[in-house]
């Protein structure tokens, strides 16, 4: 039976659970229906639910009796005292606690959504004010103000076609790859390491890696107390970092999961903890120090360092050998010579284990030098965003220039089409990792006729694509 589908827009969503019916596997996913206003708080995210309704501010167990049936719970924290009022609310924010909090436990068990940790959702919610609360995009849940529209849709799992192209997933974060899990995937095709860094860490990689030439004594204090318990700052990056990308890695083990380097931008890593005392400041930054560049260079070398022995101790030491390295904004084939010898230096040679390494191909010269890169990498994955960017001339976060800005530009897909041909005359597979897939039927359709390899989506598209490819691959095979 086909999925029922309720809603076709592209926020990202996040599924609430996959049950069986009479033999059937429908999993149901959120989003909203309209990019939401700035939140009034945020905090950690329990649950994968959107919910709306009138705050009730609770301050005390011996006021619950206030409490409004479908209301929003909006207290300090909670005990066994509250679960009655717990079972009745349509969601709940604490200012206290965290994912193991009392209000996390009990929250999952009842299935109502939750945002837990706020700091001062009590002071900064008014009694009987009308939130949206925001569980499914990410481990970061959101307060907005007002009764925001949103949508479920449930997905039947169950009766899905197979595709000769691999289909996969774009993750960040590690708790999410567990939650879509259960979708048909060939692996993931994009696994962010900035999230883990900027989310998890929170520290500049060289300011762990060199928290003496860090200024600021505030900031130095910081760090120390961030860091403690760790044989050294740098350790307390590699051990997070390597904790998340395994995370990443058992979801979909023994499937690949293609984990990409860093690619900060300046002005990105200077917002970092310590930051500010190793970034210099660049007039433009999406073209500037980023990606490859940085990997052999003195400003950034010894971070990259501790990324490697992160990526080397989960295909090591925690045995996940389905980790692909990826490099980014790799511009010349001199350069890929420089970062494939640093990657060397710390344990990760290419072929070595099985280990492989692919090029994101998303600057015109991979593709004008496709055969050069191919020699050097085993395999190309399109990062259609940047692509599209340098082939047209046209920033991406340009508002003024956003009509100008088309993946399906007729450049831009001949670019594409002719790296996929050649790449394949060199033996080397292609993946797109982009958003265009993802948001463009016919571009997704377009890619599988001229023979991508893999096509890597962002999870709430990846039923819609299927289907769309596995129609595009019927037509092709119709034809003979």
């Amino acid at each position: 039976m086909a999925a029922r589908w309720t809603w076709s827009g592209r926020r990202t969503a996040r599924p609430e659970t996959v049950h069986a019916t009479q033999g059937r596997k429908l999993l149901r996913t959120w989003r909203l229906d309209a990019k939401p206003p700035k939140p009034i708080l945020t905090g950690a995210s329990v649950g994968v639910a959107i919910a709306s309704g009138p705050a009730c501010i609770i301050r005390s167990a011996e006021d619950i009796g206030q409490f409004v049936d479908g209301g929003i719970l909006v207290t300090e924290n909670t005990d066994p005292d509250w679960v009655p009022i717990m079972r009745r609310a349509a969601a709940i924010i604490t200012d206290h606690g965290g994912p193991t909090s009392h209000a996390a436990i009990v929250s999952r068990e009842l299935g109502v959504p939750a945002i837990v940790g706020t700091g001062d959702g009590t002071a900064r919610i008014a009694a009987g004010q009308e939130i949206t609360i925001n569980c499914a995009e990410g481990e970061n849940g959101q307060v907005y103000p007002g009764r925001l529209a949103y949508s479920s849709e449930e997905i039947d799992i169950s009766d899905l076609p197979t595709t000769r192209t691999r289909l996969m997933v774009n993750v960040a974060s590690p708790a999410g790859a567990f939650r879509w899990w259960r979708l048909p995937t060939s692996g993931v095709g994009l696994a962010r390491m900035e999230f883990i860094i900027s989310n998890h860490i929170g520290i500049h990689p060289m300011a762990l890696a060199h928290p003496d030439r860090v200024e600021d004594p505030a900031v130095r204090l910081q760090i120390e107390h961030l860091t403690r318990g760790h044989a050294t700052p740098a350790e307390f990056f590699v051990q997070t970092l390597a904790r998340g990308i395994a995370k990443l890695a058992a979801a979909h083990h023994p499937n690949p999961v293609v984990v990409r380097l860093s690619d900060f931008k300046t002005n990105e890593y200077a917002h970092l903890l310590g930051g500010g005392a190793f970034e210099p400041s660049e007039e433009n930054p999406m073209l500037g120090f980023r990606g490859a560049s940085r990997y052999y260079h003195p400003r950034y070398r010894d971070g990259f360092a501790l990324e490697c022995h992160a990526l080397r101790r989960v295909r090591t030491e925690f045995g996940f050998d389905n980790v692909i390295v990826m490099v980014p904004f790799c511009r010349t084939p001199a350069e890929a010579d420089r970062v494939l010898a640093e990657l060397s230096l710390h344990g990760l040679t290419r072929g070595d284990g099985g280990l492989r390494i692919y090029v994101m191909a998303e600057i015109p010269s991979n593709i004008v030098l496709a055969e050069e890169f191919a020699g050097r990498f085993d395999g190309f994955s399109i990062g259609s965003n940047d692509l599209t960017q340098l082939v047209l001339g046209v920033d991406r976060d340009s508002d003024m220039l956003s009509e100008l800005f088309d993946e399906r530009d007729p450049a831009v897909m001949k670019m594409i089409a002719d790296l996929i041909q050649r790449a394949h005359r060199c033996g080397k597979p292609v993946g797109i990792c982009g958003q265009a897939p993802s948001n463009y039927p016919d571009f997704a359709a377009f890619l599988v006729e001229q023979g991508i390899d893999s096509i890597s989506l962002n999870p709430d598209s990846f039923i819609a694509t299927l289907r769309q490819v596995a129609q595009t691959e019927a037509a092709l095979a119709s034809r003979g």
